[in-house]
């Protein structure tokens, strides 16, 4: 059975506007490189061609990916405030390893994941070990260079409305 697709409001939306700027940008784009291709002649050594072709394949499973993610979607509610981290929490948590700067996550369902903007899935180590825990707790991580070791600061809901 599909599992289900754990989204924010604004992550639902956010995939919404992926998959219409794709349905409507992205196809016309993908035709008219292959259309431009075509126009170069012979097929059999047409490299733009396979390229093109090769992105308009991509794209459309970008597609399908996109649609059945939104037939699986569950909304999370981001108003709950909890003692314990849970998906949709905003976490503040410092490695216990000295002049370690505090590190603001939030804990988010895998298809809106991305470290660099400081959402973390809940399947990530880090993010399987902050769940369920509380401000105060700490948390040891495996990591390629060894355990890290986080302290929970602070825990709130992951709404914009605070």
């Amino acid at each position: 059975m599909p599992q289900d697709v754990l989204l924010t409001y604004e992550g639902l939306r956010e995939l919404q506007e992926e998959l219409e700027h794709l349905r409507s940008v992205g196809r016309k784009e993908a035709a008219e490189k292959i259309k431009t291709a075509l126009s170069f002649g012979d097929l059999s050594e047409n490299s733009e061609y396979d390229e093109a072709k090769s992105e308009q394949g991509k794209l459309e499973s970008r597609i399908l990916e996109i649609e059945s993610m939104l037939r699986r979607a569950k909304i999370l509610e981001e108003d709950v405030v909890s003692e314990t981290v849970q998906i949709g929490s905003k976490v503040i948590i410092k490695a216990v390893a000295r002049g370690a700067k505090p590190m603001e996550l939030r804990i988010t369902g895998y298809a809106q994941a991305n470290p660099a903007e400081g959402r973390i899935s809940d399947e990530s180590p880090l993010g399987k070990a902050l769940i369920g825990k509380r401000a105060g707790d700490k948390v040891t991580v495996e990591a390629p260079k060894g355990a890290a070791v986080y302290k929970i600061v602070e825990i709130s809901s992951g709404s914009k409305k605070q």
